[in-house]
């Protein structure tokens, strides 16, 4: 695992220490993996919802077929 060296003014130092203690992390290092992660995941996401805005529809979506989809996603859950 590699090592990197971050500068925190001491406001957000002491917000990470509160965020470390009140969360249940072990260290700094996991609460800014866990950072990291998740904006990893939030990029993918906005990449993957802005190809679909550019791609072309394949279909007709009226109101039967969302409530068709929702009966769907409900039955899996």
């Amino acid at each position: 695992m590699s090592t990197m060296n971050i500068s925190l003014p001491d406001s957000l130092k002491s917000f990470v220490d509160e965020q470390v203690n009140r969360r249940g992390f072990s260290t700094s290092s996991e609460y800014m993996r866990e950072l990291i992660r998740k904006d990893q995941d939030r990029t993918a996401l906005r990449e993957m919802l802005l190809a679909g805005a550019g791609s072309e529809a394949v279909g007709h979506f009226d109101a039967d077929y969302f409530k068709r989809l929702r009966k769907s996603a409900q039955q899996k859950a």
